[in-house]
């Protein structure tokens, strides 16, 4: 016989699955590209004027951007000066876009 507490686990909802850091990132990066306005960025754009919490670190901006090229929200370019990271803005009509879509 089951007890209350097994009864109410029963009917819960299970926990949402929690996302990677990278992932956190990636997604971070792409509300804030939503709002960029022009159509290509580089990784001097994002250290710049980018969110706080991923323009600290190069590797966090160049994982989150591989991810949105994996997802096809960002297609790399030939950046101006060489040897460094330019991306163009896909653009989608979708409000809140996830990353994942």
């Amino acid at each position: 016989m089951s007890d209350l507490f097994d009864k109410l686990d029963a009917k819960r909802p299970p926990a949402p699955p929690k996302q990677p850091q990278e992932l956190a990132a990636a997604q971070t990066m792409l509300d804030w590209l939503s709002r960029w306005n022009k159509s290509k960025i580089s990784l001097r754009d994002v250290r710049l004027f980018g969110p706080r919490s991923i323009r600290n670190r190069k590797s966090a901006i160049l994982d989150a951007a591989e991810i949105l090229v994996q997802t096809k929200w960002l297609v790399p370019i030939e950046p101006h000066p060489p040897g460094t990271y330019a991306w163009r803005i896909i653009r989608k009509p979708l409000i809140y876009p996830p990353v994942a879509s």
